[in-house]
This record gives structure tokens, sequence and C-alpha cells, in this order.
């Protein structure tokens, strides 16, 4: 039997990147309509506002510009994320570090030995230039850099809801995607236990052949209807709340091309620069803070009066579904799971689940079990190996100045594969090789930025000479492309402000 009305319940970020994952994937099947079910009654939470390189494929491949989504969304640029104050401050060590969208190896070989000899003197992000040029605050692009392209890697910060409502024209527009105003409050299943038809809440009811849950944390398909368990990750990750809030800025303010994650003494903030306006969320866990305590932090952190501030409380659930695919529903968004936000893991998490599953449905009823216990292995496999490289942010601390703190490290609960790496990885610094998925999203550059930037420490690797002067060599080369990009490259600011004045010229002269 073959699949021909799909419902994605749920719009946002979420459910209308599914939808244009789905509608690219089975554009030759004309009989196919997918239909996107919103609810007007229902928010989205709105607070991931920042990305990983892998956005960009994403988007060329649903045919949305660069442009329109820097024109429309409110966007800035991102060259990677900033970490301060994640261990103690001393004369010896830096209190921050940097972990770039970028490779630590020069000339694609590992130069690390030469890191873990000279630690002291030099941080891990010296092996790339980006780390220098956010510092600097310069733009990652050119004025005349192609669409998706700039002298180093990047990715993107962005008004959330905004990004949900350029995916949702170009899924309407582009590719024929329905959308229809409802609000769904539950469904009902068959004698097989798949979902028949879903509930609206006026009584109606409306059966489809295939289902995507974008419901949220609600998850009331997969969640609610098939009663598939979440399995809970608190024992691993202890931040579970949020205060996010929204700060104006000026038209003139200075642009930061980065996440700014500043850690306190039971979390951290994130401080994410928009054009007009900063985001900025204080995470936090209720078991070593309460919530009165917090906002006297976010107040501390943001120099304003407590009594002058509205936060949004957000609780996290840290977690994942057993499946995200079962009978005829997937699950995709925090309806599939949800690990704090310190990666910027939301938003790439789905995007990466998106892509596998609109890759691997098949319209024929018959062939979905296989695909949908294979995508079931890669999604968990995916879940756990992300929940490890934001627990190993906690971990690595050396600070004891909280219970928090101590909690995180003294009393950790690492998974075996995360224990097994970094055994071996004190005595052997870490190689491509460790990570023989390519379903690691995080992998051996991203570990290695964490991992030496707050002062991991690997036995020290003997190097010849010749080995020694070839790294020097390929350091040099950085740091004087380093030196002359934070030259030739505009400010971050001048470069948004030149673009945003000539696409409104270009948009008049239409």
């Amino acid at each position: 039997m073959k699949v021909k009305q799909i419902a994605i319940i749920g719009g946002g970020t979420a459910g209308w990147l599914v939808a244009n994952h789905l509608a690219v994937e089975l554009r030759a099947e004309s009989d196919i309509e997918i239909t996107v079910i919103e609810s007007p009654e229902i928010g989205i939470i709105g607070v991931g506002e920042g990305t990983v390189p892998h956005i960009k494929k994403s988007l060329q491949k649903f045919g949305i510009s660069e442009a329109d989504l820097l024109a429309t969304c409110d966007a800035t640029f991102k060259v990677g994320i900033k970490f301060v104050d994640w261990m103690e401050q001393s004369k010896e060590q830096s209190s921050w570090y940097y972990h770039p969208f970028a490779s630590p190896f020069p000339g694609g070989v590992d130069a690390t030995a030469l890191y873990q000899q000279h630690a002291h003197a030099m941080q891990f992000s010296d092996f790339c230039e980006s780390a220098t040029l956010a510092e600097s605050l310069r733009s990652p692009k050119q004025i005349s850099s192609l669409e998706y392209e700039g002298e180093v890697n990047y990715a993107y910060h962005f008004n959330a809801v905004k990004f949900g409502q350029l995916l949702a024209k170009n899924a309407r527009e582009k590719w024929n995607v329905k959308h229809q105003h409802a609000t769904i409050i539950g469904a009902q299943c068959d004698e097989l236990g798949a979902i028949q038809h879903v509930i609206y809440k006026d009584g109606q009811r409306q059966a489809f052949d295939f289902y995507v849950d974008c419901s949220g944390f609600q998850s009331i398909l997969l969640g609610k209807a098939l009663n598939v368990k979440l399995i809970d990750k608190s024992s691993q990750i202890l931040t579970d709340s949020a205060l996010a809030v929204q700060i104006p800025t000026t038209s003139n303010a200075s642009l930061a091309p980065y996440t700014l994650a500043k850690a306190h003494s039971a979390g951290w903030i994130w401080d994410i620069p928009l054009i007009n306006r900063r985001g900025v969320g204080f995470v936090y866990s209720s078991a070593h803070l309460s919530e009165s305590q917090a906002i006297e932090g976010l107040s501390h952190y943001l120099q304003i009066d407590a009594d002058q501030l509205s936060p949004r409380k957000i609780p996290m659930r840290m977690g994942y579904r057993e499946k995200f695919w079962h009978q005829n529903v997937v699950a995709l968004g925090l309806a599939q799971g949800f690990v704090e936000p310190l990666e910027a893991t939301s938003i790439f998490v789905t995007d990466f689940a998106a892509e596998l599953f609109a890759s691997h449905f098949s319209t024929n009823k018959e062939n979905m079990s296989i695909a949908s216990e294979y995508c079931n292995r890669v999604v968990t496999y995916a879940w756990e190996r992300v929940i490890d490289f934001v627990q190993l942010h906690y971990y690595l601390s050396n600070r004891k100045d909280s219970d928090f703190w101590i909690d995180n490290t003294k009393n950790s609960k690492l998974s075996d594969v995360l224990s097994e790496r970094l055994a071996m990885w004190r005595f052997i610094s870490p190689k491509k090789s460790d990570f023989f998925s390519r379903f690691d999203l995080f992998d051996v550059d991203n570990f290695l930025f964490v991992l030496y930037g707050m002062k991991f420490n690997t036995r020290d690797k003997t190097m010849t000479t010749y080995e020694e002067q070839y790294f020097r060599k390929e350091l040099d080369k950085i740091r004087q492309r380093s030196h002359r990009l934070s030259k030739e490259l505009l400010d971050h600011r001048d470069w948004l402000n030149q673009f945003h004045h000539a696409y409104k010229t270009a948009f008049e002269r239409r």
C-alpha cells in the first residue's frame, strides 16, 4: 500500500525543516501530499538561535538563498563558541577558550604534539584562523564571497521564529507543501497499534497515511498515543532549567561573530548577538540553584535590576525517545529528544534526523520496517554521542567552587564509550580513527578543541627535529594568514550593514 498523505504535526523550526527535507526527497512523487498542521494556540520555544555549519548544506538543498536568510531572519555570522570561566582562573591558565568551526590540523597533519609541549604559551585554537578573527570581530566573508562560502567556516545566529517562517514560505511556494491551522489534542490507534487518525480540538478527526510528530515536549503522537518512552539522561546532564530574555541593541553596537558560553556556579549563560538584539539565557540546575537565585544571577550578568526582568522560564527534560520512528510515526525536534543547548545541538540533531528520515522514507508501507529499524539505531547512536560531547565540557572542568561543579566531576556518570575514549586519550592524543562512525555528529576536530581548550593532559609525544620545524612553519603560516585576514575582512557589523543596504536597494529596483 502506498503512502499518499503525510501530516506533520507542529510547525516551528522542526516541522518546517522536515517539510522541506521530505518535499525535496519526494519531489518526483506527484501524488503525495505533505501537510503541516500548525496550532494557532501553541507557541514555539523559539530560543534555538545558534547553528552549526551543517545547516548551510540543508538550506542550499532546499533552494533557500543565503541573502534571503540574512535579510529576513535578523541573522549574524557564527564562527564558533567562546567558552569563558569553565576552568578555574590562574596566572598560568587562561579562563577562556574557543571551539571554532575549523580543523586543527595545519597542512592536514596532526600537530597536537607541538601544542602539548607548548600549551603554557599558546591556545589550541591557534591552529586555525577563526579565533583571531572572532576576537577582532571580523566577518568570515569578503564582500565578494559567494553564497555559503567564506574565508573561514561559519554558521549563523538567527531569530528562530523568523527562521521557521522562512522555511515555511519556501516549503509552500517552492515545494507545494500544504499548511493547515488547527489544534490537535490526540490520536486514535488502529488494531495494529498504528495511528489511524488525529483528533482536533473541535472534535473532528482526520486520517493520514503517515505522521511526523513535531509537537514539542508534548510528543502527542509518539510519546502519548504510541507510548514510546523517554530515555532519561538527567544523571549525565545536570542542568534542567533555563531563563531566557531578549535584550534590544542599538544599530551601531558591535557584533561578536560567535556565541558566548559563560559558566557560573550552577551552569552557564548563553549570549547570542542578532542584528537588533541579544538572546541571553541562564542555564542552571534546579537542584543546585533556586529560581530566585537564577534570576539574581541573570540580573547580575546583564547589569539590569532583577525587578525589571521578565525572563521566560524553560524547563529542560534531558533525554531522547527509545525510538524516533515507530509504526507510521516519526518524531523530530523536542518531540524526539532534547539536551541542553551548549553546542547548538537542538537544530543540529533535528536537521540530521530529518534528513536521515527523508532519505530513507519509502512510499511503500511494507518496506518501512527495515528502514525504521536502521534509522532508529543511527539516531540512538547519534544522541548518545551528542550527550557524551555536552557532558565532556562539565566533566573536564577543574572548578571546585560549588556543589554543581563537584557533582559534574567527582560524582559524574559517563557512558562506556566516553570513559573508554578518555582513558585512551590519557596516553595518546585523539585521532580521526577513534571516531569510527560517520554518525558521530561531533568528531575529532570538535573534541580536540574542547579537550585541549580545557587543558586535558595527554602524554607528550616525542617529535623529531624535522617534525617540530615543519609544525612551526605551518603554525607561522596560520598566524600570518590570521593577521592578514584580520586586516582585510570587514568588521562583522559593517559587513552586515553593507549587505542589508545592498539587499534593500536591489529589492526596491525589482
